[in-house]
């Protein structure tokens, strides 16, 4: 018999999640590995572990969903037993907290506000926030969030309390305006564009484009990220077509290319 015998499945969440955390307690008591884990040295295996779990829900994969949010809530778990350990706070204290602020922050449903839309809702939560203590709307947006994402997350909290364009076509005009600025860092006389001008230009265009991308309801991250895969996906189609025939792409024309790329397309 081992000295901690594994506990049962439970067939409710509460059982199940008292499972979880028996099974990370004893690990964190008894596993070499485990036992010499801190904040620090989870970080990036937390953030890898996200990307999984987002990789998961852009192939559509509901069994590595579930597995990947598994991963994810033992981290979770992970971290808030370090940090019972350090007598900073326990995991009671994490689960009730996120419940308060949740009833706090929906008082259409545990209060007497009245809301129309999800708009007003977002409103709601965004100034409940600065009544709290955040000092700026935007306070809450990380600094270390991929460039992108935190540019969708900007607009939509400078949304949440109004400042936003009335119409999808003042934000195309906007793309428009931005694109032509940045047209003209190449029609100087000098014939080189200045970099540094240039780069604001072309950060000026990628922020009216996510902002076009959000009036329309497309998630900018997930647009790009599937355009991602489906390049790494005909390129590997052209890649393979190449060997068969004996071929290296470097020694190729662009023109042999396309017909293999222009194949890719059609499957």
């Amino acid at each position: 018999m081992p000295n901690n015998p594994i506990p049962f499945p439970g067939t409710d969440p509460a059982t199940a999640f008292e499972r979880l955390l028996t099974v990370l307690y004893t690990l964190r008591t008894e596993c070499p590995w485990d036992k010499k884990q801190t904040m620090e040295t989870l970080r990036h295996l937390t953030i890898e572990e996200t990307y999984e779990l987002s990789d998961a829900i852009l192939e559509q994969d509901p069994d590595e969903i579930r597995k990947e949010l598994g991963d994810l809530m033992m981290h979770l778990v992970f971290y808030a037993r370090i940090a019972e350990e350090e007598q900073k706070f326990s995991i009671t204290e994490v689960l009730n907290g996120v419940c308060d602020k949740l009833v706090n922050r929906h008082p259409h449903i545990y209060g007497d506000t009245a809301v129309q839309t999800d708009e007003d809702v977002k409103r709601n939560w965004e100034q409940i926030k600065l009544r709290e203590g955040n000092k700026s709307v935007l306070g809450g947006v990380p600094s270390s969030l991929p460039a992108l994402v935190k540019a969708s997350r900007i607009q939509e909290k400078a949304r949440g309390v109004g400042f936003d364009w009335d119409t999808r076509e003042q934000v195309w005009e906007k793309v428009e305006e931005e694109l032509q600025e940045f047209k003209n860092e190449f029609n100087t006389t000098e014939g080189q564009p200045d970099q540094e001008r240039a780069e604001s230009e072309f950060g000026d265009l990628l922020f009216s484009l996510i902002n076009y991308a959000r009036f329309i309801n497309i998630n900018p991250e997930n647009a790009l990220e599937k355009t991602n895969k489906k390049f790494i996906k005909r390129f590997q189609h052209l890649e393979q077509r190449a060997a068969e025939n004996g071929k290296s792409l470097s020694d190729m024309t662009l023109g042999e290319m396309d017909v293999y790329w222009n194949e890719a397309k059609g499957l």
